[in-house]
């Protein structure tokens, strides 16, 4: 599977953006999809996974209730709303696919990733 994010950028504090993951080369739904961030001088984070659809979803407890994740498996895309931001949410963010029958505790460890998109910056700053 290819991954390529974007959809990055610049944004005030309380802004919103949305990112995309278009995946090639194999069908999505057979895939976790999630998107992880990594801010400068820290370890890369997990944000958000997608499991299948639907309710199969969980977040990292910095981001829940302002960023939602979702996927259009018609597009191949997964995308990653986010509102309310923050300076702190100023990193890099990838998009990455895992088997989809992983457990959903194994989804927020970056070790069970196989596949990683190249990464999309977004600042947030006045």
């Amino acid at each position: 599977v290819q991954l390529q994010a974007s959809g990055g950028g610049l944004v005030q504090p309380g802004g919103s953006l949305r990112l995309s993951c278009a995946a090639s080369g194999r069908a999505m739904h057979n895939y976790a999809m999630a998107w992880f961030r990594q801010a400068p001088g820290k370890e890369r984070e997990f944000v958000a996974v997608n499991r299948r659809s639907g309710s199969s979803t969980s977040y990292a407890g910095s981001v829940k209730g302002r960023f939602t994740i979702s996927k259009d498996n018609a597009k191949n895309t997964v995308y990653l709303q986010m509102g309310s931001l923050k300076p702190e949410d100023t990193a890099v963010y990838y998009c990455a696919a895992a088997p989809s029958t992983l457990v959903l505790s194994a989804l927020w460890s970056q070790e069970s990733y196989s596949f990683w998109g190249k990464g999309t910056l977004v600042t947030v700053s006045s």
